[in-house]
């Protein structure tokens, strides 16, 4: 399925597709537009299967998006400016993803479940990262992270 010709979903088969598409970062934009506009009959067996299959690709983004940011890290040298592009990077990247699982087609009592998801994630990192920053004494790396949160949504 080529991702400029994409309709909003219906069925379970045809989320599977535009998850599928939302895995492989296949024209993000137009991906979560058409996930918007999707619904699904919420019933019992569907959602389950539909909610492990869009609960697996946002965990799949959030670790690929981890995982680029330890490395964009790694090679930043320290270098103030790119620490705080893979900040900036990552909260992009999980702020689309909050997006991204805030779906109208789902009920909303299982989408703010959905979505605490990603913010426990983001808040979870934001965390982690101020924690690392104290060890550096200059104050310089904890100014950077609290000033670039991953976490701000």
């Amino acid at each position: 399925m080529s991702a400029t010709t994409v309709a909003p979903p219906k069925t379970y088969a045809e989320w599977v597709a535009v998850l599928d598409l939302l895995k492989v970062k296949a024209d993000d934009e137009m991906v979560l537009s058409v996930m918007q506009q999707g619904t699904i009959e919420w019933q019992t067996g569907i959602a389950e299967r539909f909610t492990k299959k869009l609960v697996d690709v946002i965990n799949h983004r959030m670790n690929a998006a981890s995982d680029k940011f330890q490395k964009e890290i790694g090679r930043s040298n320290g270098q103030e400016r790119s620490i705080v592009q893979a900040l900036l990077a990552f909260r992009k990247e999980l702020c689309f993803l909050a997006k991204a699982i805030n779906l109208p087609a789902i009920p909303e009592k299982d989408r703010q479940q959905y979505h605490q998801l990603v913010v426990s994630q983001a808040n979870s990192v934001q965390k982690s990262l101020e924690d690392s920053a104290k060890k550096d004494r200059t104050g310089k790396l904890a100014s950077i992270v609290r000033n670039n949160r991953v976490n701000a949504f």
